[in-house]
Parts: structure tokens; C-alpha cells; sequence
């Protein structure tokens, strides 16, 4: 299949999943709907790699995966060597096909799937891949009202969704090509997008997210381990392998349900379960990622989010050189800080932040300074243009921060963005043309008039540490001078223009006895 016809085939095979998904969910809100559709697509997936899996494995023996698993020796064999590889099994009733064949005779039952998720989730059970797998159906509840009130009625639905799929006609290709992992993703975004302020929970859009891994990845090529503290579904950590080869990967989420996400996301695009490790919790209250220093960092915290601020964390080594914590209210720098702790001795980290970062006072102004003047970590500053996101309409930056700055040590960069977008019927767009310009700039390092200036260290004192970018790059446009007497000639001429109208309606005005409301005279 040429790129072409794979492009298309994306198209299509997402634009029917997102109307299956919108025919289907009846009353559900979408985001809760979320848990059906996505789970079943990884559903699909895991069924659709053990067939795989199985076809090649048993081809030599001459034996069907079925009649493998009626005989004791060869069900032993296999059930080893696939969680081995695979880190589960999905024994062969429970396969998706015979999914579709129970919908098609009218015998599916939804305590079958719950069943057949059972017994995948409990192959996992003391093996290597436990952790991995554990609790990640249990946002799909099969046994939700939401879902119907009746056995029959939850049946119902969910032999749809499986019909549905199977007419969607995937194929074992789709799962080679990263076309199902593209759809996978691309529902994930357009739940985001129907979600509101849910929404900024696990998605980060395509632009601003193209634009963090190109940024975190210039110059490389391998990259030992990848992290992201607030990983939400994962997106972005799996947007780093479009541009060097990541080797480990490692998140960590608060929220349960989209902790979930991001581990089926990294299983769905052909993530060894041995190349991840998401955690579920509070990155700043409690920091999973130990010891682990990394190469790479991405992230899109929850913008100004509370946190404990707890005095404790002044033992913690993330914070306590600092002398301040974050503010309770506004948790920003924390995690900037928690990025900074984590940076290999030639770490790179790229975060999104709200503008607030580069000026707030206060403790926040003490960290800002101590990240400039102390650590010298900090290479460029990117403002970018309103409305990126889902569920806020703020403009936001980038702070890339370095630990090896490349002979940059004695300036920051800062490239004002804001213009670059092409304005969207909900949100604004950050196109390719607009990442490959700061991109550009970013690696040219020039003064560029009205958009990229390289500030000394020199003036970054001399402004306080203040990081406003308006500070540092001028985009101020003079209004064109106005002519004066050309602009009175221009009134004279429109006066004597409503003077001669007014004398050819007055005659008119006259003859039908009304009283004509102007003074011909002008007066």
C-alpha cells in the first residue's frame, strides 16, 4: 500500500469511526462514551496480534490456534511463549471474530465480553507484564446503567459497537502501518475536542504538540529514555519517535482514566510492554520517576493548577535549592522544577506554560531567577498565538531548557509566535509552514525583525528577569501617517456630494406635500 492510498485509507477509516461513535452513544456524554469505543478498538488490537502472533508460531506444526489450545502440551507451550512476547493471552473463544460471530447469530451476551476481559487481564497475573496491563478495561464498565438498564439492553450496545467495528474492515495490515494507532489517537483528540474543560485532561493538539518533539529532538537521532511528567494519553511521548528512536519511555498521570489511555495508546503503537512505564499519581506530590535521569522531556502540565505547596518539599531535591516553593494557586514552576531534576548531564526539556511564568512575582520570580542565573538552564522562550488548545482560549509559551547549552550560555532566545496560526472555527491551528518558522529560527539563533531576537544575559538583568517577550522582541506596527488636508478635502467633497442629492429629493418631497427634512443650503 503506497502512502497515498495509506493517507486515504486513514481518512476514511477515521471519519467512520467518529460517526459509529456519535450514532452510538446515545445519551452518554461523549468523554464517558470514550471508555466503550477505545476500549473495544484495543480490544481489536490485542485479539488481532494474538491471531498474528499465533499464525506465525504454530505455522511449522501445521495447527490451527484452536485446535493448538484443545491439546495440553501445546496450550502449555503457547500460553508461555506468548506472554513471554506478547505479555498476555487471549484464549481462542474470547477472539474478536468470535465476538462478531455471537452478534451475527444473535447469542452475544455482554457478561461474555466481561468474561473474555477477565480471563485477558488474568493471564497477565504474575507475569513481567502485570503492571503494564493491570486495570485497563476498568473505565469500559460493562455493567453501567449509563450503558443500558438491563443485561439486554447493555448487550444491545455493545454488539453494536463490535458490528460496527467489523464492518469498519480492519486489517491485520492497519496494525503494521500505525493506521489503526492514527485512528486510535485521532478519536482521542476528537473526544478532547467534545469534552470542554474535561478536555485539556489527556490531549495536547497536533500543532503544539509537533512543535515540543521537534524542539526536544533536533540533533538527535537516539534517545536512551523519554520522559513526560503529565503525560495524559501519551501523545506526546509517542510523538518522539516520529523524530529520533526512543528507547524507554516513561509517564506518569494523575487521572486513572486517561492513565489507562496512555498505556493502551503505547501497547496500541507497538510499544513493547518492557519499553514503558506509566505511573498513575500526582507527579509533584509523589515523583515515580525515582533515580531516572533523562534525555529527553516533553510536557503539557494542567495550566496554574493548585498544589500542597507543602513545606516538606523544601527537603525534596527537586525544590529545595531553589529557597521557594511555587505558589500554592499556581504549580507551574513546580513542574518545571520537577523537569529540571530529571535532566540527564545533556538533558533536554520542552514545556508548555501559560505566559504567567515569564513575569509573576513573588516566589515565582525568585525560581525564575535561580533557573536563569544559577542553573543557566534555560535556551529560548516561544510565545505562541490564542487559542491552541482545548477548553482555554489563553495564549501560551514554550520554555526549552538545556543543560548543555551549546555555547549559548551567555543568552536566551525569544521568538514571538503569536501570529502564526490559521484561525479555526473552535480553535486556532498551528500549521506545518508556522513549526518549520520557529523551528528555523530556533536553530539559526538570529535577530529576525519583529519575530526572533537573542537577548544577552546582560539585558535579561537589566529587565529584572522579567521574560515578558513584548520586552525582547518588538512587533509594535506604525500606523500609516494621515493626510490632514487630503482628508479635509475628502469631507468637502462628500459635502458637496450630499448637497446636490439633497436638491434633486427636495422636488419630490414638495409634490407629495411632506416637509423635506434637510436644509437644501447645507446649513
Amino acid at each position: 500500500m503506497d502512502n497515498n492510498n495509506i493517507q486515504q485509507h486513514q481518512r476514511e477509516l477515521c471519519t467512520k469511526l467518529w460517526s459509529m461513535a456519535n450514532a452510538l452513544r446515545g445519551n452518554m456524554e461523549a468523554y464517558e462514551f470514550k471508555n466503550y469505543i477505545l476500549g473495544m478498538i484495543f480490544y481489536y488490537y490485542l485479539s488481532n496480534r494474538t491471531e498474528e502472533y499465533m499464525a506465525k508460531l504454530l505455522k511449522d506444526d501445521n495447527i490451527t490456534y484452536e485446535e493448538a489450545w484443545k491439546d495440553e502440551e501445546y496450550k502449555q507451550a503457547i500460553v508461555e511463549e506468548s506472554l513471554r512476547d506478547l505479555g498476555f493471552v487471549i484464549e481462542p473463544q474470547y477472539l474478536f471474530r468470535k465476538l462478531v460471530s455471537l452478534v451475527e447469530t444473535r447469542t452475544f451476551d455482554v457478561e461474555f465480553l466481561q468474561s473474555a476481559i477477565n480471563s485477558l487481564m488474568e493471564s497477565t497475573i504474575g507475569n513481567e507484564s502485570q503492571a503494564d496491563f493491570e486495570g485497563l478495561f476498568s473505565d469500559m464498565i460493562l455493567d453501567s446503567t449509563k450503558l443500558g438498564h438491563t443485561v439486554k439492553d447493555r448487550s444491545a450496545v455493545m454488539a453494536k459497537i463490535i458490528a460496527s467495528m467489523d464492518e469498519l474492515n480492519f486489517t491485520i495490515e492497519d496494525t503494521k502501518i500505525d493506521v489503526l494507532g492514527n485512528a486510535y489517537e485521532y478519536l482521542i483528540g476528537q473526544f478532547a475536542a467534545t469534552a470542554g474543560k474535561k478536555a485539556g485532561e489527556f490531549y495536547t493538539p497536533s500543532g503544539p504538540a509537533e512543535l515540543l518533539c521537534r524542539l526536544a529532538c533536533l540533533g538527535l537521532t537516539d534517545v536512551k529514555s523519554a520522559a513526560d511528567p503529565t503525560c495524559g494519553s501519551g501523545s506526546l511521548l509517542l510523538r518522539l519517535k516520529k523524530y529520533a528512536n526512543v528507547r524507554l519511555h516513561y509517564g506518569q498521570e494523575m487521572n486513572s482514566t486517561t492513565y489507562n489511555l496512555a498505556r493502551m495508546n503505547m501497547i496500541l503503537r507497538g510499544i513493547p510492554y518492557r519499553n514503558f512505564q506509566i505511573y498513575n499519581g500526582d507527579t509533584l506530590e509523589h515523583d515515580y520517576f525515582g533515580d531516572n535521569k533523562f534525555r529527553v522531556q516533553v510536557a503539557n502540565p494542567p495550566y496554574s493548577a493548585q498544589w500542597s505547596a507543602d513545606l516538606k518539599f523544601m527537603e525534596d531535591e527537586r525544590f529545595n535549592e531553589y529557597g521557594k516553593l511555587a505558589p500554592k494557586s499556581k504549580a507551574d514552576f513546580a513542574f518545571v522544577q520537577h523537569m529540571i531534576s530529571h535532566m540527564d548531564e545533556d538533558g533536554r526539556a520542552v514545556v508548555l506554560l501559560p505566559h504567567g511564568v515569564l513575569f509573576r512575582g513573588g516566589a515565582e520570580e525568585t525560581i525564575r531567577q535561580y533557573i536563569i542565573e544559577k542553573l543557566n538552564v534555560l535556551d529560548a522562550v516561544i510565545g505562541l498565538p490564542a487559542n491552541l488548545f482545548y477548553g482555554t482560549g489563553i495564549p501560551v509559551c514554550v520554555l526549552v531548557l538545556k543543560k548543555e547549552r551549546n555555547g549559548n550560555s551567555d543568552n536566551i532566545l525569544f521568538i514571538d509566535a503569536s501570529k502564526e496560526f490559521e484561525a479555526g472555527k473552535n480553535q486556532n491551528i498551528l500549521r506545518d509552514e508556522d513549526i518549520d518558522k520557529i523551528v528555523d529560527a530556533y536553530v539559526r539563533r538570529v535577530d529576525i525583525d519583529k519575530f526572533a531576537h537573542v537577548a544577552t544575559m546582560a539585558e535579561i538583568i537589566e529587565n529584572g528577569y522579567n521574560l515578558n517577550i513584548p520586552r525582547y522582541v518588538d512587533t509594535f506596527e506604525a500606523e500609516p501617517e494621515i493626510d490632514l488636508a487630503e482628508v479635509a478635502g475628502e469631507i468637502r467633497r462628500l459635502q458637496a456630494e450630499i448637497k446636490d442629492v439633497d436638491a434633486q429629493l427636495k422636488p419630490f418631497f414638495d409634490e407629495l406635500g411632506l416637509d423635506f427634512p434637510f436644509d437644501v443650503e447645507g446649513k
